[in-house]
């Protein structure tokens, strides 16, 4: 089956270009699943119910790359997971990009290459401003609250977090956090609410 995903950032925008394009090209309008949300959000409601969805042999069609990820890192993950489950992806504005064809994987190569690269140095620019923050932190005493160090590894979380290109297991294993709770305690420390989690002063 052929499936579609569309997305734009604000109420104040309109689906019609995106779901004109994905008509044309052969699906059906009860298979398009839309989102009104920012590409940084964490959670879409309509592209997780497309995931659900989903099966081997399927084809999912997007207007553009931009609709669908945020990110190398993000398009990269979408399309390892869906090439090992037999699911198609295919980019009406980028005609390079349709992983049926032997192009288009060569494509899938490179982006996969790329998303390691900018995994590598996101990891060795986050270990570096931990290992400056750690070394400044030796000095004096420890202040109320969070450990400068602490608090270094407070922002690097919430950076990445809201950049959403690493899983939270991929952000505590880079920033050495042992524990979720501690993840957690950081993202509330740098104001930032996660998706789906409630705290437990609200439970």
């Amino acid at each position: 089956m052929k499936f579609g995903y569309v997305r734009i950032s604000t109420k104040d925008q309109k689906f019609d270009l995106q779901m004109d394009a994905l008509l044309r090209a052969g699906v059906e309008e009860e298979n398009i699943f839309k989102d009104i949300s920012s590409g940084a959000k964490t959670t879409r409601p309509g592209f997780d119910k497309m995931l659900l969805k989903l099966r081997r042999g399927d084809e999912v069609l997007i207007w553009k790359l931009d609709r669908l990820a945020r990110s190398v890192i993000h398009i990269s993950k979408l399309m390892a997971g869906w090439e090992a489950e037999g699911i198609e992806l295919r980019s009406i504005q980028e005609p390079f990009f349709d992983t049926k064809s032997s192009h288009g994987k060569f494509i899938f190569t490179i982006f996969s290459a790329f998303a390691q690269l900018e995994r590598d140095i996101i990891i060795e620019r986050t270990n570096a401003g931990l290992a400056a923050a750690r070394k400044r932190g030796r000095k004096g005493g420890r202040p109320s609250g969070l450990s400068k160090s602490a608090k270094s590894k407070a922002r690097v979380c919430a950076s990445l977090y809201k950049a959403n290109d690493m899983s939270i297991e991929e952000i505590m294993e880079t920033t050495g956090i042992g524990s979720k709770a501690t993840f957690y305690k950081y993202l509330r420390y740098m104001k930032v609410e996660p998706d789906g989690f409630v705290p437990k002063s609200q439970k």
